[in-house]
């Protein structure tokens, strides 16, 4: 499960779609936004994840500027990952421990420019920090220090883990992306803000540079595997309407509707290649 902030509420809409029909894996992996999102099908909780993003999107607790300049994080880590849900839309985690699917998150090590995956069994205690780690963008989140890690966004080094759920031995996947068709990223125009920003972490600073190079690599492996019948790829059939910060309940509802209908559009070709 791709990230890309509020693109995920696509990738929470086809999940619903498959909690609804009853469909299971053996295992799921995310990056940012993929793994904050992703997490409510491992606890089975259809529906939550675009209901306290368009009930909370305005509120300045949860992504702001007053956010940024009071906690250092775009999103406020503790109204985001304590408040949220431990008390006004909870976590079922009793569910999701329950659960035999492996859940994996990605995050990217700031010292070593490297991916770190991290295979999580519970959200209890200071578990979530690794999904506040992978969501973590630079620039405008602090580093999140965990398990002897300093962390940020997944995506900076592998936004779409495929080859890696492979070598744990998933040898048939289902590919969730939030960007469409021949989409190809571009090098970042903003090389000179993150040499500044990143200077302390010059081998994040060069993940950064070359990430343009990473994801597109990644989506041809992607585009490989599906030849290959081994890989089902589902995305958006056009750019998403929704930004990465939206604070549009409309905007954020439509994004979800659409992730629902291409799973039910796709739903006879998802059973074929689960029963194959």
């Amino acid at each position: 499960m791709e990230g890309g902030a509020m693109r995920g509420l696509f990738t929470s809409g086809i999940l619903d779609v498959l909690l609804e029909e009853g469909i299971t894996f053996d295992g799921a992996i995310g990056v940012s936004a993929g793994a904050a999102f992703g997490c409510n099908f491992k606890s089975g909780q259809r529906g939550r994840a675009l209901r306290y993003n368009k009930e909370y999107c305005k509120d300045k607790r949860y992504c702001s500027l007053h956010s940024l300049i009071t906690t250092g994080d775009l999103y406020g880590a503790e109204f985001c990952y304590k408040t949220l849900p431990e008390e006004l839309d909870i976590f079922d985690n009793d569910a999701y421990e329950n659960n035999p699917m492996e859940f994996y998150v990605v995050c990217t090590d700031v010292v070593t420019g490297h991916p770190v995956y991290k295979k999580c069994d519970s959200f209890r205690g200071n578990n979530l920090e690794w999904i506040r780690a992978s969501a973590s963008l630079p620039l405008v989140s602090r580093v999140v220090e965990i398990d002897g890690y300093k962390l940020l966004d997944g995506g900076i080094s592998d936004a779409i883990p495929l080859k890696h759920f492979e070598s744990l031995g998933y040898e048939k996947n289902l590919v969730i992306l939030t960007q469409p068709e021949g989409y190809v990223k571009k090098k970042t125009g903003m090389t000179p803000v993150f040499r500044m920003a990143l200077k302390n972490y010059p081998k994040l600073q060069a993940a950064m540079e070359r990430r343009h190079i990473m994801y597109n690599d990644a989506l041809s492996y992607v585009d490989s595997q599906e030849k290959k019948g081994i890989a089902l790829v589902l995305r958006p059939k056009e750019a998403l309407p929704v930004k990465r910060t939206s604070k549009n309940p409309e905007l954020l509802q439509e994004t979800y509707d659409l992730g629902r209908a291409l799973a039910k559009e796709k739903l006879s070709e998802i059973k074929e290649f689960m029963s194959n």
